[in-house]
């Protein structure tokens, strides 16, 4: 059930990882669904590295690692994808 769970947040997060990146994101969407799934799992990852991943209430912390982690890999895979299309 983790994994299903990792997956939907997964989803979101890339979705809040592509709208925190200025400008235009010329990738498709099941990009920006699979960038989300990865940056989830890192900033999971990452927070329980630090110890702020199992809090009281909302994990703040791991979420904004999480939006992070998509913001950048949207933010790469945006010049990577356009930079490979020919207008």
């Amino acid at each position: 059930m983790e994994v299903f769970t990792a997956i939907i947040i997964g989803l979101i997060i890339g979705a809040l990882g592509r709208l925190v990146v200025p400008g235009k994101q010329n990738i498709p969407i099941w990009l920006t669904l699979l960038i989300g799934v990865v940056a989830a799992i890192l900033g999971t990852l990452v927070a329980g590295a630090v110890g702020v991943d199992d809090t009281s209430g909302v994990d703040w912390i791991e979420l904004i690692l999480q939006v992070v982690f998509a913001a950048i890999g949207v933010a790469i895979a945006a010049g990577a994808y356009g930079r490979r299309r020919v207008h």
